[in-house]
């Protein structure tokens, strides 16, 4: 158990993160040569990842895995706090970290190492129904700021147009507010939030007039179609580790880019 390397747990507190992180990120990384490496984190990078390639990555780089699908922003944490080994994200690094700030101030994120996997698109799901398959990037952004609000302005039915986004962070919805939005954060009636991703391309076969940022494989195995842009929105995948690589990390980390390259 992770709990026995990090006498803490749960949320450190500031007056005690110096040292107290120094060793027991040490002795976490150390452990972690020997023993079953523990990842938590993006969704997103476990359904596109690790769930298909799990036993051939745990094959090639000679350890198990115990992989918890938990989004970007709970697995950084869990590596902060000692109870992964690393961390599975699928947006940026200092955007993810900037979020985590917000709430847990004071920690020492200057000491994580981020390690790209592989970078896919976005998928920008809609509605079976909806005639309109193509948009500008500029349109897009509109779209979700309530800018424009009927698909009858790009050529569409007159019907509202509704967003389907996933709350509460995950790594799809951070690229978007970082790199369609610039920071802004989408609000107003037209937005539609739920929980998983799962649930958003659930809700867009449902919603004439809804579309949304869905996993690009989520998005084929249900058969919606796209809104094609004059560029893909994309997002990297990342493995990130508390300081150094162990050997054993290192060796997972190689794997998993092995196992991305022959999805390709």
């Amino acid at each position: 158990m992770l709990d026995r390397w990090h006498p803490l747990g749960g949320r450190l507190s500031k007056l005690l993160l110096g040292a107290v992180f120094a060793l027991t990120a040490s002795a976490v990384v150390t452990q972690a040569a020997a023993d079953s490496l523990i990842i938590q984190g993006s969704t997103t990078f476990s359904r596109r990842l690790m769930e298909p390639q799990k036993a051939a990555i745990e094959s090639d780089s000679k350890h198990d895995l115990t992989v918890i699908p938990n989004k970007s922003m709970p697995g950084l944490i869990a590596l902060l706090e000692g109870r992964a080994h690393m961390a599975m994200i699928s947006a940026s690094l200092g955007s993810e970290v900037d979020q985590i700030k917000k709430i847990m101030p004071g920690l020492a994120y200057d000491r994580l190492q981020l390690h790209a996997v592989i970078s896919t698109r976005i998928a920008v799901a809609t509605h079976p129904l909806n005639p309109v398959r193509k948009v500008s990037l500029n349109q897009l952004r509109k779209f979700v700021l309530g800018q424009i609000s009927n698909w009858s302005e790009v050529g569409g039915k007159d019907q509202p147009i509704r967003v389907v986004m996933v709350g509460g962070g995950g790594g799809v919805t951070t690229v978007v507010e970082s790199e369609l939005l610039n920071g802004k954060l989408p609000e107003g009636p037209h937005i539609i939030y739920v929980k998983t991703p799962v649930q958003l391309v659930q809700v867009i076969e449902q919603e004439p007039g809804a579309f949304g940022f869905a996993q690009l494989a989520l998005t084929k195995q249900r058969g919606l179609p796209e809104l094609v842009t004059e560029a893909p929105i994309e997002q990297t995948l990342s493995l990130v580790t508390f300081g150094d690589p162990t050997p054993a990390m290192a060796a997972v980390i190689e794997a998993t880019r092995r196992a991305a390259e022959k999805m390709m």
